[in-house]
């Protein structure tokens, strides 16, 4: 994967926990056509430049914390 098409993802991921349609790491996998581990990394990488994304266990879903 290059370095655009790897941003466009990151993007469009961070667009899906805006909307709150981010569900499950498996189901972006397969839409990306890429493992699981690497829809983590992405994850991880948008927390590293500041997003503030959590996991809600009962709701079984990542979600962009939003600033009161």
């Amino acid at each position: 994967m290059d370095f655009r098409t790897y941003e466009q993802r990151l993007d469009y991921i961070l667009e899906l926990l805006q909307k709150g349609r981010f569900r499950s790491l498996g189901d972006t996998a397969s839409r990306f056509d890429c493992s699981t581990r690497t829809i983590k990394r992405m994850l991880n990488h948008l927390r590293e430049r500041g997003h503030d994304i959590t996991y809600d266990r009962l709701q079984k879903k990542y979600f962009l914390k939003k600033e009161e």
